[in-house]
């Protein structure tokens, strides 16, 4: 088990710089996940702690130690790939055993070792099968077991989850969730699915374009979302973000005029903002309900709605051309082409500041909130 702790690291390939002075700190047994679109650096920063590429500037420390300079095999670490790059001619045991040959540990260590980690990922019947009799959540499973029988000091995982079905990759996050806690090491897990982080981890890491933009607890970026691009990328389906223009601003509240003409004052800070100036109101798809028109914050003509059973997805088209996304329960009867008002609580509106380059979330004081998420 070790800290992982991250100092300005970065990485250029060349000229070009995809990893830009990232500061992190990873403490002994946390689960951990990278998560982020498609580019952001989420692989790269992993084989860099895996140190599968080599640092251009930084500190990298595992338990204490620098380890810029040390190659993969001496940092402590085990590494699990998306693809699960198993030898289709040896069989399980030997898949699990084969990195424990190649440093020279007795046989009888060998054994002990792959049987141990056999009985905590349920493969003992399945010791002396190939990779092509197993399915791919078997397959999966022995990859585990693989970096299992190392002991290592961090466990890393590549997308382990991204070539199984979605039932599998169900089952597979709850395995992954009880293997952490029986384990108790440090693990670091990227993914592109926000569901699994969410799900998953004790700490999230955002990732945009190699940079940081937020590091907290699966609820802490759900309520409180440093910028845009972390509330709309945190949450199923995305936030729904509309244009606002401000009327009126104090340090406890903001007044807003939505494109609906309808005028909001919500319980944020709006010091260093003026009136006239340009925001963006944010809105999540759960947090809406269907309401009178009359006395809505603004409406819209339904074009699909999405049956799931206990919910339904309604996709409404708004005066602004945007479409706007509400979670209501399943057995709300809504027509497509209807014409419908969306009211939200104030309470439950974020103010994003469009002019600045982060897009901010402004502040809001919600002490309630924070001292329920506290005793959890």
């Amino acid at each position: 088990m070790a800290d992982v702790v991250l100092k300005q690291v970065r990485k250029r390939f060349g000229p070009i710089e995809t990893i830009h002075g990232v500061d992190l700190n990873i403490r002994d047994g946390e689960f951990c996940v990278f998560v982020g679109p498609s580019g952001c650096g989420k692989s790269t920063l992993l084989r860099l702690i895996a140190g599968l590429e080599d640092i251009s500037d930084g500190e990298l420390r595992i338990d204490g130690d620098i380890v810029n300079d040390t190659v993969p095999k001496d940092r402590g670490v085990a590494m699990v790939f998306q693809s699960y790059a198993l030898y289709p001619h040896m069989s399980v045991f030997e898949n699990m055993a084969f990195g424990l040959d190649l440093a020279k540990h007795s046989k009888d260590e060998q054994n002990a070792r792959v049987m141990a980690a056999a009985k905590t990922l349920q493969l003992e019947e399945l010791l002396d099968r190939k990779p092509k009799e197993l399915s791919g959540g078997q397959r999966q499973r022995v990859a585990i077991g693989r970096a299992i029988v190392r002991k290592p000091r961090v466990f890393l995982f590549d997308e382990p989850l991204s070539n199984l079905d979605a039932a599998l990759r169900v089952q597979m996050r709850i395995e992954l969730a009880k293997l952490h806690e029986k384990l108790n090491t440090t693990m670091i897990y990227v993914t592109h699915d926000q569901v699994e982080a969410m799900t998953m981890a004790d700490k999230i890491v955002v990732l945009r374009a190699g940079t940081v933009e937020q590091v907290g607890t699966p609820l802490e970026l759900y309520h409180y979302p440093a910028n845009m691009f972390v509330a709309g990328f945190i949450g199923s389906p995305k936030m729904n973000f509309i244009p606002a223009k401000i009327t009126q601003v104090s340090q406890q509240s903001v007044t807003v005029q939505l494109e609906s003409r309808k005028e909001v004052s919500l319980p944020v800070d709006g010091s260093g903002l003026a009136t006239a100036d340009r925001v963006t109101v944010g809105i999540r798809p759960e947090h809406c309900s269907i309401a009178d028109q009359d006395t809505a914050l603004f409406t819209g003509t339904v074009e699909v709605v999405e049956h799931l059973g206990e919910a339904g997805l309604v996709y409404i088209r708004t005066g602004s051309d945007e479409l706007f996304v509400a979670r209501v329960a399943g057995d709300t009867a809504i027509k497509t082409g209807e014409t419908v008002g969306i009211q939200a609580a104030e309470q439950d509106c974020y103010v994003f500041d469009t002019a600045d380059k982060t897009k901010r979330r402004l502040a809001v004081d919600n002490a309630p909130l924070k001292a329920q998420m506290a005793l959890n």
